[in-house]
């Protein structure tokens, strides 16, 4: 490219920054030095980003059938399938996560350095902010140090119901640094994982049914167990709930004896979380057998007694009297029987 240029004192063309010329038996070609960089350095670095780019779309895919397999052919977690669906898909969030943030930080190294900006400064900067940041956040690395204990521990993965920090609810989200809970009334709890010390977990292997039926003091318990046992077997043999239950419910043993009746102690065990649904339905149907059985569920019995006044009945039908009255309306008698 051939063209008139004005020269400085020296017999040098004023040229734009940036713009080399390349002078040829007498001919002045322009050569732009960005297009020279963009050669050597800005293909490298949209290279750099791309493949990075590919290695996280192919983490993202490989990484949960890598965990899964794992964790099916674990010696330890051969267990039902919505729990390695669960677990699955705690550990394949984490790692993915993971695995981003490192190829992110790679590929933010490889630029810098086509770009010929120093990486050991800001290694050592990195470094030193760390300490800073450790030092004044102590709270923060409690939280990342027992998220990795939660999760090789394996205590509970999302899905379950747990009670952690004093509340109760679905797992939503399990992280290095937080638990996140949603509790029966929808409230969404965060819970710092530093702040977990004890770990309940309602759905891990198996759930329990464990209720306390009461009856009547009259009642005859060899027939009343009988029932309970009788329900308990219907309720294992339905189609809807025979595969929720592992063990029908059976009465257990006389657990009490209470203000207002016997208490007989029932347990049957379910599938992992499936224990209120099937507790529900099993005292529906005790109702209704006890009911047609003729078996007293007994509610609890409270007599008032009035303090500074004697309690007064009716000497013929024994009837108690209201308070101040003098005759008894039922029969007519007075309260004083008569004189003989």
């Amino acid at each position: 490219m051939a063209s008139c240029l004005s020269l400085d004192s020296a017999g040098a063309p004023l040229l734009p920054a940036g713009i080399v010329a390349l002078v040829d038996e007498g001919e002045v070609f322009f050569w732009d030095a960005s297009w020279e960089w963009f050669l050597i350095h800005g293909i490298p670095i949209l290279a750099i980003v791309a493949i990075a780019l590919v290695l996280y779309w192919v983490a993202r895919l490989a990484i949960p059938h890598v965990v899964e397999r794992s964790v099916r052919f674990s010696g330890k977690d051969k267990r039902a399938g919505e729990y390695i669906t669960r677990r699955v898909h705690t550990l394949s969030n984490l790692l993915v996560n993971v695995t981003g943030i490192a190829i992110g930080i790679i590929a933010m190294m490889t630029v810098f350095d086509q770009m010929n900006i120093p990486i050991a400064p800001l290694l050592t900067s990195a470094g030193i902010v760390g300490i800073a940041i450790g030092l004044g956040a102590q709270s923060l690395v409690k939280d990342l140090i027992s998220g990795v204990f939660i999760l090789m521990e394996n205590q509970y993965n999302r899905g379950d119901v747990v009670t952690v920090a004093g509340v109760t609810g679905t797992v939503e989200e399990v992280s290095l640094r937080r638990t996140v809970l949603r509790d029966s009334n929808g409230t969404l709890h965060s819970i710092p994982n530093s702040a977990i010390s004890l770990t309940s977990n309602y759905t891990r292997d198996l759930s329990r049914i464990n209720l306390d039926l009461p009856v009547g003091y009259d009642t005859d318990l060899d027939l009343a167990m009988n029932t309970i046992n009788r329900i308990g077997e219907e309720l294992a043999k339905d189609k809807r709930f025979r595969k929720l239950i592992l063990s029908p419910p059976r009465a257990l043993r006389i657990n009490n004896f209470a203000n207002s009746g016997i208490e007989i102690k029932v347990t049957g065990d379910t599938a992992p979380g499936a224990q209120w649904e099937v507790a529900g339905e099993f005292r529906r149907r005790i109702k209704q057998a006890f009911d047609a059985e003729g078996i007293e569920i007994p509610w609890p019995h409270v007599k008032i007694h009035l303090a500074g006044e004697p309690i007064k009945s009716c000497p013929n039908c024994q009837r108690r009297l209201p308070q101040g009255a003098t005759r008894c309306l039922e029969c007519e008698v007075g309260t004083n029987p008569p004189s003989t």
